[in-house]
């Protein structure tokens, strides 16, 4: 039984699904934005590609690994609480992104965000779940959201294009601050407060076992791709994650109230569920961050620039969730997941062709049509894995639909990050960059990086115009095999969550 303590002043539902929603925007604008300012911030610190990746993955990887506790604590502590709590820690952390004085301090303020934004997404999912029962209202709210995300996605792009080109990639974090504010006055004066009756105890050990899966992962995936796939650090995380994912399910399987119920996935359209949210998110939402490093770095465009050229993926990331609306009348999740995974696909391999090519026409073409399957998804993964999930439950299923989307980003960006370096890399092997002499030491690290002036630097005339052309053909080949390995998973997907979502 679902126990609901009402705040003084009650909450209309569309304020409530506002404040929620916006709540939810907040981390993906964040997380977003980082993709623009992050070849600002390589360059101002002299940034290796590795310390690059760990400035978002420190980010996803806290993130990641906090959702299922934030939605359990959320459950336990109510809502409203953990929603307000979550939004004064983001705004802190924020703060200390964009002082950070070194590398070293902006990925630890950047783990710090995640960890706070865990506590802003999952109570945020949850309010909306609790508070939206009856299924046509149920499929009205989620459509919203999804557009709403949809809208933050579109905007991101140019906001942080602009915010890096006028004021520098520090501010991006500082305007977190004041949105912050607004948030939790709103959660205060329209957020009615509601956790589940009894309380469920916190489960700690499925807590650091979950983390530290996630950590091993994480660790494994950028040391491989940095020094080898069979290095004693990218193997010594890879083990570590194994153990940890052993432990996980041994931990939750005795445990009395676990923080994730495993008996909800022997229903196939858990799993299908979970997993398209999953390759959606490994395939499209983190085509936000990757993108843009693909527009500066290979074809040189300027952060607003590359802002601007973003539109048509965001366009469609903003449109397509109300088509899936009017989809939804006609076709039930079982077929708009699939469908949306196999556009998916489609757009990941027209942008890597186009990017193999050189051909940016064929590239935004293949960004736009990427952005309409990301569209469709959105809100529909998010409202596949609700429907399944109790109502007393909606902290869990919360935490259950977001680790499976931010895992996919953070597993995305490290893999397919790691596929275009290693890719670049091999198109780079043995090149020269003017009339057969070697390139200038420090050359291939600095393209995969993403920092060019670093690798030409003291190159003049044909020499340095004949390597920025060779590195810039590199990085744009490096990205056309990631892309289309994007591509293949999301078509693989898309045939696995058809059968799962069928099956009775």
């Amino acid at each position: 039984m679902t126990g609901v303590l009402v705040a003084r002043r009650g909450a209309a539902p569309a304020q409530l699904l506002l404040t929620a929603s916006i709540g939810c925007a907040l981390t993906v604008l964040d997380s977003n934005v980082i993709g623009l300012v992050l070849p600002s911030v390589a360059r101002d610190f002299g940034a290796t590609f590795a310390q690059g990746a760990w400035v978002v993955s420190a980010y996803m990887l806290c993130f990641s690994a906090l959702l299922l506790p934030a939605g359990a604590i959320a459950d336990r502590f109510g809502r409203r609480r953990m929603f307000l709590v979550g939004l004064t820690a983001f705004a802190c952390a924020s703060l200390l992104c964009g002082l950070a004085p070194s590398i070293a301090w902006l990925h630890g303020a950047r783990a710090l965000l995640g960890a706070a934004s865990a506590f802003v997404l999952a109570p945020a999912l949850a309010l909306i779940g609790h508070g939206f029962q009856d299924e046509a209202e149920r499929n009205r709210a989620w459509a919203i959201w999804g557009g709403i995300m949809g809208l933050t996605m579109m905007l991101a792009p140019l906001l942080g294009g602009f915010i890096a080109a006028r004021f520098g990639w520090r501010a991006a974090f500082f305007v977190n601050a004041p949105i912050c504010a607004a948030l939790a006055a709103a959660a205060l004066l329209w957020v009615e407060e509601s956790r589940r009756e009894p309380a469920r105890r916190l489960d700690p050990g499925g807590i650091l076992l979950f983390a530290t899966l996630m950590f091993g992962l994480t660790w494994g995936l950028i040391r491989g791709q940095a020094q080898g796939w069979a290095s004693a650090e990218a193997l010594a995380g890879f083990g570590l994650g194994a153990c940890a994912l052993a432990g996980f399910l041994a931990v939750e399987r005795r445990a009395a109230e676990p923080m994730l119920d495993l008996g909800l996935f022997r229903a196939p359209r858990m799993i299908g569920g979970v997993w398209a949210m999953f390759a959606y998110a490994a395939c499209a939402q983190v085509m936000a961050s990757l993108l843009p490093l693909l527009l500066q770095n290979g074809a040189g465009l300027a952060p607003l620039q590359a802002g601007v050229m973003m539109l048509p993926f965001g366009i469609a990331m903003f449109g397509f969730p109300h088509v899936g609306r009017i989809l939804g009348r006609r076709l039930t999740s079982a077929q708009i997941l699939p469908l949306g995974l196999g556009v998916v696909g489609l757009g990941n391999a027209l942008a890597g062709w186009g990017a193999g090519m050189g051909a940016m026409s064929l590239l935004l073409a293949g960004m736009a049509v990427l952005g309409a399957g990301g569209g469709l998804l959105n809100g529909e993964t998010q409202k596949a894995i609700m429907t399944v999930i109790p109502r007393d439950r909606v902290g869990m299923g919360s935490g259950i639909g977001t680790t499976a989307r931010f895992s996919g980003v953070l597993l995305g960006f490290t893999l397919l990050g790691g596929v275009m370096a290693a890719a670049t890399r091999t198109r780079l092997a043995g090149a020269s960059c003017l009339e057969g002499a070697p390139c200038p030491a420090g050359f291939v690290d600095a393209v995969v990086a993403g920092d060019l002036p670093k690798a030409v630097a003291g190159l003049e005339g044909p020499g340095r115009e004949a390597a920025v052309a060779l590195a810039r053909a590199a990085y744009l080949g490096g990205f056309s095999t990631a892309l289309c390995g994007a591509a293949l998973l999301a078509c693989v997907s898309a045939v696995a969550v058809w059968a799962l979502m069928r099956a009775r």
